[in-house]
């Protein structure tokens, strides 16, 4: 266990035990996905975003905005698109396997927890690898609208510094102003990616499938999420409130050490690779 002091070891052996019982529920936040290239928000490993993130009413309200958008987004996708799983997306998906979780939830837009090989994940917030006509509803993939946006803007040769964990990235405000955005195929109708935008509810469905799962559990382990934002943290107080252990593995602070069981604070690619080693 290279890496680790006394304490994170008694602490990971803890963690083992818990997990070991089963019913484990994992609740994800982008932190999981530092080590595929993807940028946290809050946590050290990412960078602060100068601008504020799109909202729904923005977006469907602003054509320039959205046009904005999606010159963005289609830099970001790039990078989005590319990742691959890491070594804690793995080894999510090996406790899952070995029968050990009872769910797994994530806040994350990525897909990489599929991509693992994990099934049946409640993604809160959608997914980016989706889009939406907001006209007809009619859903497409996004490798298909990039390959579509790619031939109305032949000549966009803007780079993107920063890649935010939703795909957004810092861009001048000058090297959009001739995107072109294309519309739905079926009816022409405006094109959103299929994920929950500041301003947008979760669909309850996913809220009460979640909220099922953590009921149903041991353990809620939350796993690289600061806990901001309520969409997330109301299934850590919910635990609480059903006498359900939670556990969190997380670099730096989150808002749920206040009704932890356990805090483990460390680089999820050290903590989970020994929860669930390769072989047992």
């Amino acid at each position: 266990m290279d890496g680790m002091d006394l304490e994170m070891v008694e602490q990971l052996a803890r963690l083992d035990e818990w997990v070991a019982e089963g019913d484990v529920v994992v609740l994800s936040g982008a932190g999981l996905s530092t080590d595929s290239g993807i940028p946290d928000y809050r946590g050290p490993s990412g960078s602060a975003r100068r601008g504020s993130p799109m909202t729904y009413q923005t977006f469907t309200g602003d054509p320039v905005a959205r046009r904005r958008y999606w010159a963005r987004s289609h830099l970001g996708w790039r990078t989005i698109g590319d990742a691959r799983p890491n070594d804690g997306h793995r080894a999510v998906a090996r406790l899952q396997e070995r029968g050990l979780l009872a769910g797994v939830i994530t806040q994350n837009v990525d897909g990489l927890h599929q991509a693992a090989g994990a099934r049946d994940v409640v993604e809160l917030h959608g997914n980016l690898s989706r889009v939406v006509c907001l006209g007809c509803g009619a859903g497409s993939g996004r490798d298909e609208l990039e390959e579509r946006l790619s031939a109305a803007n032949p000549g966009f040769a803007a780079v993107a510094a920063t890649v935010n964990p939703d795909g957004d990235v810092e861009l001048d405000d000058t090297e959009v102003a001739g995107f072109t955005v294309v519309d739905c195929l079926a009816c022409g109708g405006v094109l959103k990616p299929d994920v929950v935008y500041f301003g947008e509810t979760v669909p309850p469905e996913r809220v009460s499938r979640s909220f099922a799962l953590v009921a149903g559990a041991r353990t809620l382990l939350v796993l690289g999420s600061s806990l901001t934002v309520m969409s997330g943290r109301r299934f850590v107080l919910r635990a609480v409130r059903d006498g359900i252990r939670v556990a969190i593995v997380n670099r730096g602070v989150t808002r749920g050490e206040p009704y932890a069981d356990l805090v483990i604070d460390a680089p999820l690619g050290v903590i989970l690779p020994n929860l669930a080693p390769l072989t047992v």
